[in-house]
């Protein structure tokens, strides 16, 4: 089955478009529908000596033409210096991303992949932003959102996202935390076609709190909801301390791990498999991967930074899609 996924480069000085096109130097078996500035797209072809068919969505396909890549055109504020963001191009960045947001909300594309963003240069701009995960839930009216890191042997979800740390154990509380599990045990059932999902959930506090001894979250609020969550028949086990809940022996037997915050889980994530993971928005109404690296300015327009997490992020996206349609 083909399926049509919308991209989003991302920010025009950053690797995002030259990623792009150099994905598409290689045959697809889906339709790639970018968000873009065509000159833009062409400029980063023209500078890493590549050639890029581009069509007009809506255009018919030339059959002659190997590895077109479909555009819808969004036009580009200033021309990108390569390595430098310009807040002045943050309206571009944000409309390109509002109209593929827009395509799958409408079923025109299957889903979304994003490509890196500076997101210093869009708050420079006057435009508050925290990310990818948070706007998108706000653009598509979802409450509660949970990211998650993949790649083919391990998943990180995330109970809280991009926040301060001296705010993660306020924004943790039962109701929140059961809902980001409920969302999680749900994705990875309808989306990753697992049956019956296993999720092990770090504690928050070293040592799993001992026993209230270094803190009273896991007592009153992480424990309580666990129980809770396997009682509606969810299998999830926990509190685990986070220093050894990563380790083979509680991995072989989880199909994804919950951390607290930020940078309790995705650092091992990382370290195990960067540049071959994508970032996972679920319990959106549209399907969303993204790459796991930053817009990396300081590699623009030379042709070397690794194009393998934006294939895993578009693979991840295509068996999501498939995934999807299954539980319809």
């Amino acid at each position: 089955m083909i399926k049509r996924l919308a991209l989003t480069p991302g920010e025009p000085a950053g690797i995002g478009p030259e990623l792009l096109v150099r994905y598409m130097e290689n045959a697809s078996n889906h339709e790639i529908v970018a968000f873009a500035d065509p000159e833009l797209l062409k400029r980063h072809a023209h500078r890493l000596g590549l050639s890029l068919n581009l069509r007009e969505i809506g255009e018919t396909p030339k059959p002659s033409i190997r590895n077109e890549l479909t555009i819808v055109p969004v036009k580009l504020a200033f021309k990108e210096d390569l390595g430098t963001a310009n807040p002045d191009n943050s309206e571009y960045v944000l409309a390109c991303l509002d109209a593929a947001i827009k395509a799958c909300a409408s079923k025109e594309c299957d889903a979304i992949v994003t490509g890196p963003i500076q997101k210093s240069a869009i708050n420079a701009a006057g435009i508050p932003f925290t990310g990818h995960t948070e706007y998108l839930a706000e653009r598509t009216n979802t409450s509660c959102v949970v990211m998650m890191l993949a790649t083919n042997e391990l998943r990180v979800a995330l109970t809280t996202t991009h926040i301060p740390l001296r705010k993660v154990a306020d924004t943790i509380t039962f109701c929140h935390l059961t809902k980001v599990i409920e969302i999680l045990h749900n994705g990875l059932e309808d989306l990753f076609g697992i049956s019956c999902p296993r999720i092990l959930v770090c504690g928050l506090n070293p040592h799993a709190g001992e026993s209230g001894h270094l803190g009273h979250e896991e007592e009153k609020i992480i424990i309580p909801a666990i129980k809770m969550m396997r009682e509606s028949g969810i299998y999830v086990s926990g509190p685990l301390p986070a220093d050894t809940i990563f380790t083979e022996t509680h991995l072989k037997n989880a199909d994804a791990v919950l951390a607290m915050y930020h940078d309790q889980g995705l650092p091992v994530l990382k370290s195990h498999g960067f540049g071959r993971s994508a970032n996972i928005t679920l319990g959106l109404p549209i399907i969303r991967t993204s790459v796991d690296h930053g817009t990396a300015l300081d590699l623009a327009g030379k042709g070397v930074a690794s194009v393998g997490s934006l294939q895993i992020a578009i693979q991840i996206a295509v068996q999501m899609s498939l995934n999807s349609v299954k539980q319809l």
